[in-house]
């Protein structure tokens, strides 16, 4: 089969069609998605194979937590951008990748192994499992659609919820559950929810707009055990019983795919250059990548859907053209995220800051963060656009904190 009929390939199959490829995407996420459009879109040669753990064709992840749990969508799965995969890919659905051997150029699953010309890994992540949940004990995850159909079916015919954990799908989580019309309480470690990711001010904030809706939030609080079926010890001696656990306790990187190869691989995840290049023939987007970051001017990390997309171009584009063609990965990182009615805004380069200056403005607010050397690191706004717009100007220029204060 030449490239040139490689619209006729069948979208969803159990093995790949040949044993050579010119692209080979693992992950069918946001990063492997935008990376298969915007290589195809640069004239690579195809066909590409996309090989993916996930049972269902790609689909939006960000409604999952809330649209979809809160009972305003079904837990069908829009399209990515609202895009099927484009003509010249092959899907490999519920596949799940046993080596990768970057020198040889060969990925291997149980049943098949094929060659490629150019990898990108876009795995993204897991959700991490509670180490307090004993065996049998009921706890729910929400990373794909599948985790939310599971969890939309067990919400229809629960009354009480549990939320662990009060990062952002943990708090869009228990909001949507909320408003679907459940009694909620959201247990956190934290004095307040994301207080150690945007401070105190916009934490307490965060606090009252979920005890708005109705969710409990007991901060300062750590889960000593679950039981099964879902009996919940608290460290402060409380015992819950509630009808449906969710954890949201944070991601574990799926860059482990590459140790033990020539690549670099911290903690999960695959050290790349700007051009989010990891070796010769390699690719990183999303999640699984610590990538050099062309504003920034060093390796940083993200865990957003608009990233992943933005990353995901980059590569796929890159590994489209010649050298002198590449590009960086110089976008400014961030995401929104929709707590019950409240849309927040945050770009920052995710790695910490030092001061957090809030700033009242007429029903909404902004957060200015700086580093330890003055410089500003991260905006957060509610209802404030042109802050934000003028965040994310001010980070690009790499301004010092004072210059967002005037």
């Amino acid at each position: 089969m030449t490239v040139s009929d490689a619209s006729t390939f069948p979208r969803h199959q159990s093995l790949p069609s040949r044993e050579h490829y010119p692209l080979v995407i693992i992950g069918s996420g946001a990063g492997g998605v935008s990376a298969a459009r915007s290589y195809l879109d640069a004239a690579g040669p195809g066909p590409v194979l996309m090989v993916t753990e996930d049972i269902d064709p790609p689909y939006e992840r960000p409604p999952l937590s809330k649209e979809v749990l809160s009972g305003e969508k079904e837990p069908t799965g829009d399209p990515v951008n609202g895009e099927g995969l484009p003509d010249g890919v092959e899907l490999l659905l519920a596949s799940s990748i046993s080596a990768v051997d970057i020198e040889k150029q060969t990925v291997a699953a149980k049943s098949w192994s094929v060659e490629f010309d150019r990898l990108i890994v876009a795995t993204g992540a897991r959700s991490k499992s509670l180490h307090a949940a004993q065996e049998g004990a009921e706890i729910h995850l929400l990373r794909s659609l599948d985790d939310a159909r599971t969890l939309v079916a067990s919400a229809r015919t629960a009354y009480t919820a549990l939320v662990i954990g009060s990062g952002f799908i943990g708090c869009e989580a228990a909001a949507s559950l909320a408003q679907r019309g459940l009694n909620v309480a959201l247990v956190t470690p934290e004095n307040g929810p994301q207080e150690q990711r945007l401070g105190a001010a916009a934490s307490s904030r965060i606090k009252d707009w979920l005890e708005a809706v109705g969710v409990e939030v007991r901060t300062g609080r750590s889960v000593k055990s679950v039981a099964a079926p879902r009996v919940v010890q608290l460290d402060d001696g409380t015992s819950l019983n509630p009808d449906l656990i969710l954890a949201a306790v944070g991601v574990t990187p799926g860059g482990t795919l590459l140790d033990n190869s020539p690549a670099e691989v911290r903690g999960g995840r695959i050290m790349t250059g700007q051009h989010l290049k990891a070796h010769a023939t390699v690719w990183v987007a999303g999640d699984s990548a610590l990538a050099q970051h062309g504003v920034a001017g060093r390796p940083i990390m993200v865990e957003h859907w608009g990233d992943a997309l933005a990353m995901g171009e980059i590569a796929g584009h890159n590994a489209a053209v010649e050298q002198n063609a590449q590009k960086s990965w110089d976008s400014i990182p961030g995401f929104w995220s929709i707590i019950g009615d409240h849309t927040l805004k945050y770009s920052a380069w995710g790695d910490g800051f030092s001061t957090a200056e809030f700033r009242e403005r007429p029903d909404g607010f902004v957060v200015w963060y700086g580093d330890e050397r003055g410089e500003l690191v991260g905006v957060l706004t509610y209802n404030s656009d042109d802050d934000y717009e003028r965040g994310q100007h001010l980070l690009e220029q790499r301004a010092p904190l004072s210059h967002a204060l005037k």
